[in-house]
């Protein structure tokens, strides 16, 4: 989980700093281009980066669903039900 996630975030990053990197070389000032950057970088991450994005959800839902069994297991030890059940 921690890698898909971790992948979907730097290049996220990365696309904001490439997008700031190409404003400040037309000429804007380094605060406006990271704010029309990161403006830009999120409906462009929606577009170009789905196939990343979708692996870290699937990512998080496996996680989360691995957590939520662990969790039920140990209730049940709590309560002395039969593991075995």
């Amino acid at each position: 989980m921690v890698v898909a996630v971790g992948v979907y975030a730097a290049v996220r990053v990365l696309l904001v700093v490439v997008i700031a990197a190409v404003l400040v070389l037309v000429g804007l000032p380094v605060l406006v281009a990271l704010l029309i950057a990161i403006v830009l970088a999120l409906p462009l991450s929606l577009v170009l980066f789905r196939p990343l994005r979708t692996r870290a959800n699937e990512a998080i839902a496996a996680a989360g669903a691995t957590r939520r069994e662990q969790r039920e297991r140990l209730r049940a030890e709590l309560r002395g039900d039969d593991p075995a059940a």
